[in-house]
């Protein structure tokens, strides 16, 4: 079975974090800037975290060897969370 491969332009466009989860740069940061606000420009200079939904089309799509990831965070994630509600 061969290697199975990134998506080149997906490696470009997003990073995933070590907690699985995946970031992404503002968009509408290109031209036309001078109509845009204040604000709207200066949120779009740091990056965002994709909404888990998304983030997983994206993972289990165009990062095959990063695809388990998220699930597997979830799975350790998941006990602690119960411990502490029953404290």
């Amino acid at each position: 079975m061969p290697k199975m491969k990134t998506h080149s332009g997906a490696k470009k466009r997003f990073s995933v974090t070590r907690t699985g989860k995946v970031q992404a740069r503002a968009a509408a940061k290109r031209h036309r800037l001078t109509s845009k606000s204040r604000r709207m420009k200066a949120e779009g200079r740091s990056t965002l975290i994709l909404k888990d939904m998304n983030a997983k089309t994206i993972l289990d799509n165009f990062f095959p060897y990063l695809s388990g990831l998220r699930r597997n965070n979830r799975k350790r994630q998941r006990p602690a969370a119960v411990k502490k509600e029953a404290a």
